[in-house]
């Protein structure tokens, strides 16, 4: 399993984060720049993509969240990114081939916004992306859900189509032509299908909790995969942050923290047992 140091990051407080690649000599120095966080007013109205269910979205903070807690979580997402495409580019450098690059983690992690970092600085480096594909893609309709009963843990392993989704895979690893991939409508709260176009070239990012589960179907999945990457978060962390998530979307505290207790932490759980099976384990830095 490749073992990487952690990468240094800006200043918690630096309204700009740079993240330099150092991985090779010969490769010219990489940037990317994060802007400055935006205002209440704008935090409040922000809408972005999940890491699993309804009540997640990824990255996302509240109204009243503090600029060092957008400051820290912005660090630590460029420095996780940073350390993802020095571990891609040390293996493309061996002459490894890597049709399709797995980022995996328990919920909370902000896998979404790592795998949209990852693609930009790897076409910094000039190296081909051919999009993100998320396993959220995969959800089961709200319907199906209330159908199998499933619907009130929402993000667990059997809420998901796995087999579509190895199926998915098993055609991005084929090539023979360009793939529609299905997206996880936040607005909708519902996955809609054929929403990413994905070309016969370049890397593909897939990003999800259960990338690395071993039982059927995400088994298969995970054999898809060329290079996958699990994201070590503590997990008081990940479990404050999901309160928040939750909150965000209307929860009241308590019934956000029941949430977290009762659907969250044993997925959390399962992520974490499997972790093994990842080819690479990162941890966040948000620098000192």
């Amino acid at each position: 399993m490749d073992q990487l140091p952690l990468v240094d990051t800006a200043d918690d407080h630096s309204k700009r984060l740079i993240v330099s690649s150092r991985l090779r000599a010969s490769q010219p120095a990489l940037s990317f720049t994060v802007s400055a966080p935006p205002q209440n007013d704008e935090v409040s109205a922000m809408s972005t993509h999940t890491d699993t269910a309804d009540n997640q979205p990824a990255g996302s903070i509240s109204g009243s969240a503090p600029y060092a807690i957008y400051s820290e979580r912005a660090s630590a997402s460029l420095s996780v990114a940073q350390q993802v495409v020095d571990l891609v580019l040390h293996r493309l450098a061996n002459g490894e081939n890597i049709r399709v690059l797995g980022l995996t983690g328990p919920p909370g992690t902000g896998k979404t916004t790592v795998a949209a970092l990852v693609a930009e600085i790897l076409e910094t480096a000039d190296v081909a992306v051919a999009g993100i594909a998320p396993m959220d893609g995969f959800h089961m309709s709200n319907a199906v859900l209330d159908d199998l009963e499933r619907h009130d843990r929402k993000g667990a392993p059997d809420t998901f189509d796995v087999w579509g989704y190895q199926a998915l895979l098993a055609r991005i690893q084929a090539s023979e032509h360009p793939v529609f991939a299905p997206d996880y409508n936040r607005g909708l709260h519902e996955p809609v299908a054929a929403s990413i176009l994905i070309p016969t070239e370049g890397i593909v990012i897939t990003e999800g909790n259960y990338l690395a589960f071993d039982e059927p179907g995400w088994r298969e999945a995970r054999g898809h995969i060329d290079f996958l990457v699990h994201i070590d978060t503590p997990t008081d962390a990940v479990m404050r942050r999901l309160v928040t998530r939750h909150e965000a979307f209307g929860k009241c505290r308590a019934d956000a923290a029941h949430w977290v207790r009762t659907v969250d932490a044993p997925n959390i759980e399962l992520v974490a047992e499997c972790a093994s099976r990842a080819d690479a384990i990162i941890s966040p830095q948000t620098g000192e």
